[in-house]
């Protein structure tokens, strides 16, 4: 269906691109992308929105908050002339103009000159720390300032915030090192608050070099981005060097600390850890951790809120054996230093891989997938379906009494593997109904009737396991043929991209590229029919977890499709069933007495409170106090670290045999083994494994719901 509008949208820009010629003697690059966007948008999205007063006044709102949404340049007064254009946007979009564009980036350019012309000012005196005030950063629910002068107020505020929290750092330090060296002479005070300063001024005068490289196209992307992101969250405007990282193949190896970044607000955030990489490897960093600063050893740590995504990365990344410090705000609401030592990504880390679990005589088998991996060149080669089917047979072998696939933080992949393995537990049938632009309905299925594994079967998720991997814990619960354990619900993205190289729409191009688009064309369905958008799936047996209360799933994003019903594919349950009320309820009882499980419920509770923290005291003894009582209190959680179960994990013996002559790979599965024993929740997992196996004693059994 796609293919059939991607044709149309080409003829009509074609005859659209001549007609524009003859309009424009020199049309802009800028009009020509509003116009091939928009028509892209209108006739290829799965769901296009009316361009409308509601929707101008929603771009409206997310460009002021991309160009300046922590109010560091605009007065209110600037707003106010904005407010001008709050219905007129999708005006603006029809007619193929930009004029509010350009007064938005004109007087963004004006602000930040007269920012940068009064900083140096700010930063002349000593700041004063015995001072009682503070500084809210939810510039969300606060008016932007009315004069220059509560501008300069604000931005005194913020390079005093930053001045103390280096200061507190480099006394603390200095303790540090006395305390092991008497000789080492301790600077004053005084001394200490001039460094800091110092640091702040130079971290401002990186920041506004960052603003120097900064070009007209690129705050136009952001233009364009506020239009797009209005469709979905998943629809997205890649600008030409954007595109180009994007089509980077990570089907080999890259160094770097394997993590993904996201620019949201002007924070970056971390959005992904990679397997294999030294964040994943070593538990360094959490999703939805925020870099404040970055530094390298002995070198001033640069402030990267509000920088370009791109600079960032590149302050990031370096040769193998380097290491790169990153100042981290924890989902938890604790700052600290977080030292990385940069590394090859190994993607053998990303595959499939097996352990047995033993317990009370009985034992079990664990995959853990990553993510559904494939060559898109050649299915045949290596992929996530071929390597599931290799590890349940060699499990199999080890004669276990059940099977776990782990699939959390697994952020989907290949849609045909996941028919695949769904297959290898159910006879055949249908697995996933795909919606398209335009409304034609297809029903992806098993066809093959063999079964590889017919006993107990969980699948284990949480709130990161999205797209592919929904559609196999859906399969296979519809089918009732696996119980879901994890969190209250998965992310709840339902949706399917496609990328649009944007030069192939047109008959010619003298604008040079112009970038690509990603957007939304298709829509999953379970086989029962409910959408897996927004509600994800939900598990049957919920665990608590420290994401249980923060805003990460597809509902907390902007702009989400909803979810809604088609008809149910013909299905036929699994015939052989379980008391699965009777797991459940035991289940429930062990979870609700499990001291490291409730512990976890505080903790994210917890979370969720620091979150939601945006005042911040200026003065160094509140300041002090402040961080200590959230240092105190996150030490009551340091325990869940400690946890270490009481399982047995061994390795398949065609795995003995490759770790006994790979040195390397011994190193990573015993890196593993430690992980599992450190795993909250496996041990439930296990239980009820236990409980369905000693319940039947047979293979063949299922979920009865």
């Amino acid at each position: 269906m796609f293919a059939i509008i991607r044709s149309f949208i080409i003829s009509m820009l074609f005859f659209n691109f001549f007609l524009y010629s003859k309009s424009f003697e020199n049309p802009e690059k800028d009009k020509l992308l509003i116009e091939i966007i928009s028509y892209v948008l209108y006739k290829g999205h799965f769901e296009p929105k009316e361009i409308d007063d509601a929707f101008s006044l929603k771009v409206y709102e997310k460009f002021i908050q991309n160009m300046d949404g922590q109010h560091r340049f605009f007065l209110n007064s600037d707003i106010n002339n904005f407010n001008d254009y709050k219905y007129l946007v999708d005006d603006q979009i029809k007619d193929i103009k930009i004029d509010f564009f350009n007064i938005v980036y004109n007087k963004l350019k004006q602000r930040q000159d007269i920012v940068r012309n009064f900083y140096e000012d700010l930063l002349k005196d000593p700041f004063v720390f015995e001072l009682d005030d503070q500084i809210n950063l939810n510039f969300e629910n606060f008016p932007y300032p009315e004069t220059i002068n509560e501008l300069k107020s604000l931005w005194k505020k913020r390079f005093k915030l930053s001045t103390l929290g280096i200061f507190v750092e480099k006394k603390e330090e200095q303790k540090r090192i006395f305390d092991n060296d008497s000789t080492y002479q301790i600077l004053t005070d005084i001394e200490l608050e001039k460094e800091a300063r110092n640091i702040t001024r130079q971290n401002i005068e990186n920041y506004f070099q960052s603003l120097d490289d900064l070009i007209r196209k690129d705050y136009f992307s952001l233009y364009i981005n506020a239009i797009v992101e209005q469709f979905d969250p998943h629809s997205f405007y890649f600008a030409p060097e954007d595109k180009d990282r994007f089509d980077t193949s990570i089907s080999g190896k890259f160094e770097g600390i394997g993590a993904r970044l996201e620019k949201r607000n002007q924070e970056i955030k971390i959005t992904e850890l990679i397997s294999g990489g030294p964040v994943w490897r070593d538990k360094l960093l959490e999703v939805g951790d925020v870099i404040l600063k970055v530094s390298e050893p002995n070198k001033i740590p640069v402030e990267v809120t509000g920088m370009r995504l791109d600079d960032v990365v590149k302050l990031i990344k370096g040769p193998k054996g380097t290491k790169v410090i990153l100042n981290i705000k924890h989902v938890d609401g604790n700052i600290e230093d977080i030292i990385v030592t940069r590394d090859i990504v190994e993607l053998e880390d990303s595959y499939a891989k097996s352990s047995l679990i033993l317990k009370n005589g009985l034992k079990f088998g664990l995959i853990n997938l990553p993510k559904f991996y494939v060559d898109f060149k050649n299915y045949k080669k290596r992929n996530a379906a071929n390597d599931i089917k290799k590890l349940i047979l060699e499990l199999k072998e080890e004669n276990i009494n059940g099977l776990i696939i782990d699939l959390r933080n697994n952020g989907g992949g290949s849609l045909q593997t996941v028919v695949d393995i769904t297959g290898f537990f159910i006879e055949k049938g249908p697995v996933v109904q795909v919606k398209s632009t335009g409304g034609k309905k297809q029903i992806l299925e098993d066809k093959d009737p063999s079964i590889i594994w017919d006993g107990p079967l969980v699948i284990l998720v949480n709130e990161l396991s999205a797209s592919a991997s929904e559609i196999l814990a859906a399969a296979l619960q519809d089918y009732k043929r696996a119980i879901i354990i994890g969190s209250k619900q998965t992310y709840g993205k339902g949706t399917v991209q496609n990328l649009v190289d944007l030069n192939t729409l047109i008959s010619s191009n003298t604008y040079g590229n112009l970038g690509a688009l990603k957007v939304t064309t298709d829509k999953f369905y379970r086989i029962d029919g409910g959408s897996t958008q927004l509600e994800g799936v939900k598990s049957d047996i919920i665990f608590p977890d420290r994401y249980s209360f923060i805003d990460i799933g597809e509902k907390d994003q902007e702009n989400p499709l909803p979810w809604d019903k088609i008809s149910s594919a013909r299905y036929i349950p699994w015939t052989n069933q379980i008391d699965y009320n009777l797991m459940l309820e035991k289940s429930e009882k062990r979870i609700n007495e499990n001291k490291y499980l409730n512990l976890v419920k505080e903790q994210a509770k917890w979370i969720k409170t620091q979150q939601n923290q945006f005042n911040y005291s200026l003065n160094y003894n509140k300041f002090i106090s402040d961080r200590d009582d959230r240092v105190d209190y996150s030490k009551k959680f340091e325990v869940l670290d400690k946890f270490e179960s009481n399982l047995i994990f061994d390795w398949v013996a065609n795995d003995k045999i490759l770790i006994e002559n790979d040195n390397e790979l011994r190193e990573k599965r015993n890196r593993w083994k430690e992980n599992l024993l450190n795993d909250l929740y496996l041990p439930e997992v296990v239980n009820v494994l236990s409980d369905i196996f000693l319940s039947n004693n047979f293979d063949n059994i299922t979920v009865l719901r």
